[in-house]
C-alpha cells in the first residue's frame, strides 16, 4: 500500500526534483503566474503556500527559512514586503490552478498556476464598459495610422502620375520639334512657289 507517501517524485532524482521545484516557486513569485504541467504545479503549490504563510510574518528566522528555498534574494524581499502583506487576511489558499488543455507531443495536462489576487493586482478584471472603452480607444488610436497609410498611397500615386507625365512630355518634345521643322520647310517651299508664279505672270 502507498498510504501517506507525502509527495510525487516526478520521475526525478532528489537533487533534480528539489532544484526544479525551487525554480518553479521562484518563477511564481517573480511573475505571479506560470504555465506548467499539472503534476509539477501540484507539487510547487505545496512549497509556495508554506512560504507565503511565512511571508505574512516578517522576522529574521522566516526570512532565513525562505532564503534557504528561493534562488533569488530579490524574491525573498518581495515575499515579505509585497506578497505576504497582500495575503494577510487569507488563512490559506493563496494560489489557484486553471486547466489549459493537453500538450501536443506527449498529451501532458497543462495548467496555469497563479496567485489568487493576480487579476486584482494586474488590473485584468475590468467591467464590460471599461473593456469597451479600451477597445474604442484602441480603434481610435489605430485610425490615424490607417489614414496615414492612405495618404502615403495617394502621394505615391501622385508621384507616379507626375513621373509618367514628365516622361510623356520628354518623348513628345522631339516629335513636336520635327513637326515644327516640317512646317517651316513647307512654308518656305510654298513661298518659293508663289514667288516663281508671280515672276512668270510678270513676264
Amino acid at each position: 500500500m502507498n498510504h501517506r507517501s507525502g509527495f510525487n517524485a516526478l520521475s526525478r532524482k532528489t537533487a533534480h526534483r528539489k532544484a526544479m521545484l525551487r525554480n518553479l516557486v521562484t518563477s511564481l513569485f517573480r511573475s505571479e503566474r506560470i504555465t506548467t504541467t499539472k503534476a509539477k504545479a501540484l507539487e510547487a503549490r505545496r512549497f509556495a503556500e508554506k512560504l507565503i504563510t511565512r511571508g505574512k510574518v516578517d522576522s529574521v528566522h522566516n526570512r532565513r527559512q525562505a532564503a534557504r528555498f528561493l534562488f533569488d534574494d530579490a524574491m525573498v524581499a518581495k515575499l515579505f514586503t509585497d506578497i505576504g502583506p497582500r495575503m494577510k487576511d487569507r488563512n490559506g489558499g493563496y494560489t489557484r490552478i486553471l486547466k489549459l488543455g493537453y500538450r501536443n507531443h506527449d498529451n501532458a495536462e497543462i495548467v496555469l498556476l497563479e496567485l489568487v489576487d493576480y487579476e486584482d493586482t494586474h488590473d485584468l478584471s475590468g467591467s464590460d464598459g471599461e473593456k469597451a472603452s479600451k477597445k474604442d480607444a484602441a480603434k481610435k488610436a489605430s485610425k490615424p495610422k490607417k489614414a496615414g497609410k492612405a495618404d502615403e498611397k495617394a502621394e505615391k500615386a501622385d508621384k507616379e502620375v507626375k513621373s509618367t507625365k514628365k516622361a510623356a512630355a520628354k518623348s513628345e518634345a522631339p516629335k513636336k520639334a520635327k513637326a515644327e521643322e516640317t512646317e517651316k520647310v513647307s512654308d518656305e517651299v510654298k513661298a518659293d512657289v508663289a514667288g516663281e508664279e508671280a515672276s512668270q505672270k510678270e513676264e
